[in-house]
């Protein structure tokens, strides 16, 4: 009996601890919340789920790509408008106004405008009337506003201003000029083709995204957040900086399920952050590890933050083989932040958790042992069998909905508890709510991707991409260095302002075919997908950057810290994974990719990937220990405090084992093998010393206490 409310109390805790942090992530990115006593909630609600069956329903029965955007884009911008209020303000919240309701009937009129008269439109190409025209205008309108309420307003001023440089072409200074765009063209090109908003963006957005992000909010419903971050603890807890190694861990775990580093960072954060600080970890060294872990969440295969499914779609390329290229860099750098959360707690003397308050082993990890079933499953049918990645998506879904059903029975019976009505209906309820919460999850990145295909469609409407590379090239004066330094303080900037998919979407547009273009020119035959991870990875990184930085006030706000000195804390811990696309974009095999066609180097037909076992864990490990030393010069500790000359040392290891061949050209070595060799003596060698150094220290400290 004291098992079973023990284990009941455990249950409500946990819905307790679930509500408050979905209220958290709520309030952070500006939704109204209703309760179930609100006719708003109910609404909503159904919506979402609709648009969730729909979702589920073209996987089953495939319907005509144009119109399936239009009825996603549809559902996106209706609960857009009834989540999301005008203003922050409590004449807002508090419910939906007239005009609220007005704004999303115009988005259901507008988007499924496409919809409706598909037929009709697919018979006079180009010949547009007058209605066409107005619709395709007010929809622009209407998106735009819609991106306003749920992104902010960077991305919506980006596209904005996109739209004005296509209607002002003529205008413009003389290095950006161009012939200019009328409303009728552009109107037709943006909205009622599929170059602008119904693009590939919001194709991959309505094919294979949503039925990723509807896995990773049934897994939540379904309890396995709680799990991940309990066998975290349990595993983990213990050792030397316990709680912020577990962090790391369940930030990795978490990443699977959750594209957004807000929702991670506060999902994993509300029980990381207080027992870092417990445990002796300052406020903001807590709050920064929690970010750094979030962040790089969205590096993590499978989903990598929606952004691996529109990497496919642009380079003409398998799903798996984007995960195959992105697995090396990330598991690197989740590595490293591990070592690095390591070296921090060596600095300040930190022990780990007390055993009695963590949960127990074993009993952890069988608890919750099924939550990992879906996940291999989907893994294998995925990278073994090779599915679509829609059809591995709702494989899954249908396995991890079926041990929802069973999962409360089960458990009652393990618990001998009476198998009731309630028991069995739960797993249904848990079904519902991951409907209807995977449904909410995909507003953002719907509207993202419809935003920023009018980016993708004023380059293809107005040439602005040779344009662009004229520009680069005249500022960077063709060297490669800048050009890609520049590509990444652009790529920060505008990820300051905007959600990771949309940052990775106008930055593969505009400058990664630049990079590409004068990186052959330099002599620099790289794979595309390098300069695509290269813009996705500082994309990223714009989420712990100060001064907006959303996952670090988010983390601030459960550590009591300041926000701007926890933002900081976190960039410097993500520092190791700002050098990752310089590595890999001078070193293709970090991406498993050993050569490309030299006349072509963007095809993917013409890459040699790497797929040799030995070869590869060659090539993690060497990857491992250059990102390892790297984080010493960073933290400037090993065994113990580094000087200058120690750190800067470990500095000289970073490329004898990221740049092989080039160390191998350039001190002309006999194999690029050799290179690996020095650097690995070179890191033991360190290591040699640091131990000698730490034990004199030792038996000083020692003989002075004597």
């Amino acid at each position: 009996m004291i098992e079973r409310d023990k284990h009941h109390t455990l249950d409500e805790l946990e819905v307790e601890q679930a509500k408050e942090t979905e209220n958290i992530v709520n309030d952070l990115e500006g939704q109204r919340v209703f309760g179930t006593q609100h006719f708003e909630f109910w609404l909503i609600s159904a919506i979402a789920l609709a648009w969730t069956l729909f979702q589920l329903y073209i996987v089953i029965e495939p319907l005509n790509s144009t119109i399936a955007r239009s009825i996603h884009l549809t559902f996106a911008l209706v609960l857009s408008f009834l989540i999301y209020p005008m203003f922050r303000k409590e004449y807002f919240l508090k419910k939906v106004r007239w005009f609220g309701y007005t704004f999303a009937t115009l988005g259901l009129c507008t988007a499924g405008y496409i919809a409706f008269f598909y037929n009709d439109l697919a018979l006079r190409p180009g010949d547009y009337t007058m209605v066409d025209i107005s619709v395709a205008l007010l929809g622009i309108v209407i998106l735009i506003e819609a991106g306003r309420r749920v992104l902010g307003f960077a991305l919506s001023l980006i596209a904005i201003i996109f739209l004005a440089y296509d209607v002002l072409g003529p205008y413009m200074p003389e290095l950006i000029i161009h012939k200019g765009a009328s409303f009728n063209k552009l109107a037709g090109h943006m909205f009622l083709t599929t170059e602008g908003i119904f693009g590939v963006p919001l194709g991959v957005s309505t094919g294979f995204v949503f039925l990723f992000v509807l896995f990773g909010s049934l897994l939540d419903k379904a309890g396995a957040g709680e799990y991940f971050i309990n066998l975290a603890f349990a595993l983990l807890g213990r050792f030397r900086g316990g709680p912020a190694k577990a962090s790391v861990v369940a930030s990795g775990f978490t990443g699977i399920m959750s594209g957004s580093s807000i929702a991670n960072t506060v999902t994993t954060g509300t029980f990381t952050i207080p027992l870092m600080k417990k445990t002796g970890f300052r406020p903001e060294q807590a709050g920064a590890v929690e970010v750094a872990a979030s962040t790089n969440g969205q590096l993590m295969p499978p989903v990598m933050g929606a952004a691996a499914f529109i990497i496919a779609e642009f380079l003409a390329l398998s799903y798996t083989d984007v995960i195959y290229a992105a697995f090396i860099p990330a598991f690197v750098s989740y590595f490293a932040l591990f070592y690095i959360v390591h070296l921090e707690a060596l600095k300040l003397g930190l022990k780990g958790a007390n055993p009695e308050d963590l949960p127990p082993k074993l009993q952890t990890f069988l608890r919750g042992i099924h939550y990992l079933v879906p996940i291999f499953f989907l893994l294998y049918t995925l990278m073994i069998l090779r599915e679509s990645a829609a059809s591995a998506a709702f494989n899954a879904i249908s396995l991890l909905m079926l041990l929802m059903v069973v999962q409360h029975p089960f458990r009652a019976i393990l618990y001998k508890q009476k198998i009731t009505k309630e028991v069995w209906v739960s797993g249904f309820i848990d079904i519902l709510a991951g409907f209807i919460s995977g449904a909410k999850n995909m507003v953002p990145i719907a509207v993202a991707t419809a935003l920023a295909g009018i980016v993708v469609g004023s380059i293809t409407l107005t040439g602005l991409g040779q344009v662009l590379l004229e520009v680069i090239e005249t500022i960077s004066g063709g060297n490669i260095f800048i050009i890609l330094i520049l590509a990444a303080i652009v790529s920060l900037i505008l990820g300051m302002g905007l959600p990771t998919t949309a940052n990775y979407i106008v930055m593969a547009s505009l400058t990664a075919p630049v990079i590409l273009t004068l990186a052959q020119d330099n002599g620099y035959l790289i794979p595309a997908i390098a300069a695509h991870l290269f813009v996705f990875y500082f994309g990223i990184l714009a989420d712990d950057t100060p001064p907006v930085g959303l996952a670090a006030y988010a983390a601030a706000g459960i550590a009591k810290s300041d926000p701007i000195k926890t933002g900081i804390q976190g960039f410097k811990y993500d520092i190791r994974t700002a050098i990752l696309p310089f590595m890999f974009f001078f070193n293709p095999e970090l991406l498993l990719i050993s050569g490309v066609d030299s006349f072509n180097p963007s095809d993917p037909s013409g890459w040699i990937w790497i797929t040799d076992p030995l070869q590869v864990v060659i090539i993690f490990v060497t990857a491992l220990i250059g990102m390892l030393a790297f984080s010493c010069f960073t933290q400037g500790y090993f065994l113990t405090w580094t000087n200058v000359i120690e750190r800067f040392i470990f500095l000289g290891i970073v490329p004898f084992m990221f740049l092989p061949k080039i160390v191998e050209a350039k001190l002309a070595l006999p194999s690029h093998y050799i290179s690996y060799l020095i650097g690995l003596a070179i890191f033991v060698l360190l290591y040699l010393f640091q131990k000698a150094k730490l034990k004199a220290n030792n038996t000083s400290k020692y003989e002075v206490e004597l």
